[in-house]
């Protein structure tokens, strides 16, 4: 392995990837919340599984199909530090979840 490929594998395992809870939102004004240990991948995640007819929330599958897959806005809502253990992690992001669900009227993704 060169020098390069290693040094950028290190750098892969010494990231830290960001946690955090985000909302998609429909054109129709409907909006659904989600929480994530990887939040940088959520965005692709999800309009990957609603692209593929594979999405696991009928409703959003629905909302979906109707718009044609257009105008859907991914958001950012909060994003965890870090640097935060994974058993608070994992707690920090069941509390945020349920505290953004209840601000913004969501659904639950």
């Amino acid at each position: 392995m060169s020098v390069d490929r290693k040094a950028a594998a290190a750098a892969w395992k010494e990231k830290k990837v960001a946690a955090g809870v985000y909302a998609f939102r429909a054109p129709d004004g409907v909006v659904w919340v989600g929480a994530t240990p990887t939040l940088d991948a959520a965005e692709n995640r999800l309009r990957f599984t609603l692209r593929t007819g594979s999405c696991r929330v009928p409703a959003l599958a629905r909302t979906w199909r109707a718009a044609g897959g257009e105008g859907f806005v991914f958001e950012v809502l909060e994003t965890l530090d870090p640097e935060l253990g994974a058993m608070t992690r994992a707690r920090l992001l069941k509390e945020r979840l349920a505290h953004w669900r209840g601000d913004l009227g969501a659904e639950p993704l």
